[in-house]
C-alpha cells in the first residue's frame, strides 16, 4: 500500500523537479516501480509515466521510459494492460510522432487483439484519438494497414461491451480516412454494426450517423443505411425505437422533404399509435420538429390530416395522441391551421365516452387557447369548457375549471 501511494505521486513530483533529478532520481524509481510483484503499484507507474515521458527529451525516451512502456504493454496482468490502454492516447501525445510509428502502433495493435475482453474494449475506445493523433504525412497508410484489419475483427467480436466501445467511436473515422475509403472500407463496417443483435451497438452508430453524412453525402447514406434505419424503427426492443426517433429531425433536414415524404413519413406516424407511452410521446415531439423544419404549409397537407383521422380511433389511448398531437403542433403551425382545422376536431372530442379523454380535452384546450383569437374563446372554447365543468369525472371537472380560469374566461 506504501509503494502504491508512492507510485501515485510519482508522476506529480517528477513535474516539479529538475530534469536531471528526474533523470537520475525518478527513472530508477519508476522503473523499479513498473515492475513490483503486486499489479495494484505496476499499474500506476503506467500513469506515471505518461507524466514522465512529457518532461523528458525525445532522444531520452526511448533509453529511459520505453523499455518500461513496451514491458507494461505486455504484462502478465490484464489491469496493468488495460491501464496502457486507456492512457494510450495521453501516451501517444507523450512520445511524440517517431515512437508512436515505431513503437506504439505494434501495441496497439496487440492491446485490441488482447484476450481480455476489457482491455479490448478500452483499446477499442481510444481507436479515433489514437489515428488522429498519428502524423499526418503517413496516417493514411497506417490506418489502412495497421488498424483497420484490426477494427474489423473488432466489429464481430464475441462480447458486447467490446463492440459497443467500437461503435462509440467508429464513425469519427470516416473524416480522417476521406470519402472513397469511408464507402468501400468503413461502410460495410457501419451496416454490419447497423445490423448487431446488441442495441447498444446499433444505438452507437445511429447516434454518430452526422459526421458521416459530412463526408460521404446523405444520398450515398440513405442508399446504404436507410433499409437498416428503417429496420430499426420497427425493433422489438423500445430504446432501441425511441433512439431512430430523437435521430428524426436531424435525418429529415439532411434528407430534404420530398424524400422525407417517400421514405420515412409513414415511420413517423406509425410511432404515434406505438404500444409504449414513451415512443407515442417522443413521436409527438418529433411532428413539432418536423413540422419546424418543413414549414406549416407541409403539415396542412402531410401530417394535420393523418393526426386528425386518429380522433375517431376505437383505441382511446390513439385518440389521447391526436390531443397530443394538436397540443404540440399549434404553437407551430399557427392560428389559421389550428383554428380551421384542429380546434373543431378537439372540440368535438368534449363529448368521447372515456374520462381520461375528456379531461385531455380541457387540457388542449387551455393549451392552445394563446394562440387562438378572443372571439373563437368566446363562442367555441368557453361553452364546451363550461359544459366540462358540469361533467360528472372529478378530474374533468377539475381542468376544465382550470383551462377556464387560465383562459380568463371563468
Amino acid at each position: 500500500m506504501v509503494r502504491r501511494a508512492a507510485a501515485s505521486k510519482l508522476g506529480e513530483f517528477a513535474k516539479v523537479l529538475e530534469l536531471e533529478y528526474v533523470k537520475n532520481d525518478i527513472i530508477p524509481l519508476f522503473t523499479n516501480l513498473a515492475s513490483d510483484e503486486q499489479d495494484s503499484v505496476r499499474l500506476l507507474a503506467v500513469e506515471a509515466c505518461v507524466s514522465i515521458a512529457q518532461l523528458l527529451p525525445e532522444e531520452d525516451l526511448e533509453a529511459l521510459v520505453m523499455p518500461t512502456l513496451r514491458q507494461a504493454t505486455e504484462d502478465k496482468s490484464w489491469r496493468v494492460r488495460y491501464m496502457v490502454a486507456d492512457k494510450f492516447s495521453e501516451l501517444q501525445k507523450a512520445v511524440g510522432p517517431e515512437i508512436t510509428k515505431n513503437d506504439l502502433v505494434p501495441a496497439f495493435q496487440n492491446l485490441l487483439k488482447d484476450c481480455e475482453a476489457e482491455v479490448r474494449a478500452a483499446g477499442a475506445h481510444k481507436v479515433k484519438e489514437f489515428c488522429e493523433n498519428l502524423p499526418a504525412d503517413g496516417r493514411e497508410t497506417i490506418i489502412m494497414n495497421h488498424i483497420l484489419p484490426y477494427i474489423k475483427e473488432l466489429v464481430s467480436d464475441t462480447n458486447q461491451h467490446v463492440k459497443s466501445a467500437l461503435a462509440s467511436v467508429i464513425m469519427g473515422l470516416s473524416t480522417i480516412l476521406g470519402k472513397d475509403n469511408t464507402i468501400e472500407h468503413l461502410l460495410p463496417l457501419f451496416l454490419a454494426q447497423l445490423k448487431d443483435e446488441c442495441p447498444e451497438v446499433r444505438l452507437n452508430i445511429i447516434s454518430n450517423l452526422d459526421c458521416v453524412n459530412e463526408v460521404i453525402g446523405i444520398r450515398q447514406l440513405s442508399q446504404s443505411l436507410l433499409p437498416a434505419i428503417v429496420e430499426l424503427a420497427e425493433d422489438t426492443k423500445w430504446r432501441v425505437r425511441l433512439a431512430i426517433i430523437e435521430y428524426m429531425p436531424l435525418l429529415a433536414g439532411q434528407l430534404g422533404v420530398e424524400f422525407f415524404d417517400e421514405k420515412l413519413n409513414s415511420l413517423c406516424m406509425a410511432w404515434l399509435v406505438d404500444h409504449v407511452y414513451a415512443i407515442r410521446e417522443a413521436a409527438t415531439n418529433n411532428l413539432m420538429k418536423l413540422v419546424e423544419k418543413f414549414g406549416a404549409e407541409w403539415a396542412q397537407n402531410t401530417i394535420v390530416p393523418k393526426v386528425l383521422a386518429m380522433a375517431n380511433d376505437p383505441n382511446y389511448l390513439h385518440r389521447m395522441t391526436t390531443l397530443f398531437c394538436v397540443n404540440a403542433l399549434s404553437e407551430t403551425c399557427g392560428k389559421d391551421i389550428t383554428t380551421k382545422l384542429m380546434l373543431p376536431i378537439v372540440l368535438k372530442m368534449a363529448a368521447d365516452q372515456v374520462a381520461n379523454v375528456r379531461f385531455n380535452v380541457a387540457k388542449s384546450l387551455q393549451r392552445i387557447g394563446p394562440v387562438l383569437d378572443s372571439n373563437t374563446l368566446q363562442s367555441e372554447v368557453k361553452p364546451v369548457l363550461q359544459k366540462l365543468g358540469q361533467d360528472e369525472d372529478m378530474d374533468v371537472k377539475y381542468f376544465a375549471q382550470e383551462a377556464l380560469t387560465v383562459l380568463a374566461l371563468a
